[in-house]
């Protein structure tokens, strides 16, 4: 009688738990998460650029939290995407150049959310590499996108999520990665609304016919992304109701010069708004975070405990306004991208300054962009060297763009475009020993030895400068 007395509480204690269990994860949000591909800050109206207008992600905006130091692990896909993913930076993943992945000990945060209830999707270009790549971080479904870089990607992306909603039967709450190849390179929307002389060009860039086109071409995109972002905002709504979690960010900056590929602000400081009606209160933030602590966040505020051994922290007090700070110090790092770019740097960045170490000054600086120069990519490198053949100070630009000093340091609140280095100050050597004493001692306690597989060019050689004054496309062509 005792025995069967136990066995019907057991019932009833699960019956309840299971019910709890159950109340609880009706009550956990859903969440969206939408992510541009090679998308800079500073190239949007969202944050200020009236030549870029971005209007759907301003409203989405105007009753959410924006993020206004929100920076990468690392300005390259692979190595953006895997940090995201595993909240480890690239050393302690595995994935520390482009086209790499984390190592397969390495655990996947998205079980994290799985564990918690959780049904987890993603569409278009979210992991980096195939859709097995994809699989393996533990999504319950990954449909990237099969033709990634064409123009028309945007409107497939839109109907395979539109289709999703419509078919889905589970009672689960949802994460659903989306992402846009936009406004990764080629550029080559078939219609530019946008005109070449009403441009706006960085600083450091050189104004040359070549570049205001293929400036017009980038903005094309963005506000394609930018449709796209009213669109799923739209979608969810619709599907998921008010308790949804919205986010959008970038995995890095553009691929412009000075951009991806660089440690330079224009190359990992992206856009980052959330959106959560009832818990996240309007305005802007100046917290500094990275995209590790992206997911240790999500975990944090549905319920689920943060690993210790992580790289990223949760920013959930910034999120619900019990606090206006986050980190001090941001680090990031880049190593290589294939054969086209082949230069590993790491940096420190704090609110005011920021070093950075190129870790080999001997190398030239290089990429897809400079070396191939496509049409809507990289062709208006043409024009650059012509334009510094015949102006010194064109030249300066150019060679600042293939050449480096060991160290930069920047006054960065002051100099927002890393445009004067302080390396050699007198006045500045106090805080640049102090950054990278910091910077060492964080590149020991990563195990980072900057592992480099790849052969570079060295610009004391001078069959090298024949490839960077003409570009390779050139030289096979």
């Amino acid at each position: 009688m005792r025995s069967k007395l136990i066995q019907i509480l057991g019932v009833v204690i699960g019956l309840c738990l299971s019910a709890s269990l159950l109340a609880d994860t009706k009550n956990k949000p859903n969440i969206v998460i939408y992510l541009a591909d090679d998308l800079s800050q500073r190239d949007m109206s969202l944050y200020g650029n009236e030549f870029i207008p971005t209007p759907e992600l301003e409203k989405i905006a105007a009753d959410g939290l924006v993020f206004n130091h929100a920076y990468v692990a690392s300005p390259a896909c692979a190595p953006s995407r895997a940090a995201m993913l595993t909240g480890l930076m690239p050393a302690k993943n595995g994935a520390e150049e482009n086209h790499q992945y984390p190592k397969k000990d390495v655990k996947s945060l998205i079980n994290d959310l799985k564990a918690l209830g959780y049904e987890v999707a993603a569409f278009g270009k979210v992991a980096h590499g195939s859709k097995a790549r994809g699989e393996s971080y533990g999504f319950d479904s990954y449909r990237p996108h099969s033709n990634l870089y064409n123009y028309d990607n945007i409107g497939k992306l839109d109907r395979m999520v539109a289709d999703f909603f419509k078919q889905r039967k589970s009672d689960k709450p949802l994460c659903l990665f989306v992402g846009t190849t936009n406004p990764h390179v080629p550029w080559n929307d078939p219609e530019v609304e946008f005109s070449p002389e009403r441009v706006e060009l960085p600083p450091k860039f050189l104004d040359t016919p070549e570049t205001r086109r293929h400036r017009a071409k980038y903005y094309q995109q963005i506000k394609e992304l930018d449709r796209l972002a009213g669109k799923l905002f739209a979608l969810q709504k619709q599907h998921l109701g008010d308790n949804t979690l919205f986010i959008h960010s970038a995995d890095h900056g553009s691929q412009w010069p000075f951009g991806k590929w660089t440690l330079y602000d224009y190359g990992t400081r992206v856009p980052f708004v959330a959106h959560w009606p009832g818990h996240i209160k309007s305005g802007q933030t100046n917290a500094m975070i990275s995209w590790v602590d992206l997911l240790p966040t999500l975990i944090d505020i549905t319920g689920g405990k943060v690993a210790e051994n992580l790289d990223g922290r949760s920013f959930k007090d910034v999120l619900f306004g019990n606090s206006d700070q986050h980190r001090t110090e941001i680090f990031t790092t880049t190593t290589a991208d294939g054969n086209k770019n082949i230069y590993p740097s790491r940096a420190i960045r704090t609110d005011k300054w920021k070093l950075i170490h190129n870790i080999h000054p001997e190398y030239a600086f290089t990429n897809h962009s400079d070396l191939l120069r496509r049409d809507g990519a990289g062709g208006y490198w043409h024009e650059w060297w012509e334009l510094g053949l015949n102006d010194q100070r064109a030249m300066e630009t150019v060679m600042n763009y293939y050449a480096n000093p060991e160290f930069e340091l920047y006054r960065i609140d002051e100099d927002p475009w890393e445009m004067n280095n302080l390396i050699d100050k007198p006045e500045t050597q106090s805080i640049a020993n102090m950054l990278k004493t910091k910077l060492k001692k964080w590149m020991i306690e990563q195990g980072d030895d900057v592992k480099n597989t790849q052969t570079p060019r060295l610009l004391s050689v001078p069959s090298s400068w024949k490839t960077l004054i003409t570009g390779e496309r050139s030289l096979v062509n």
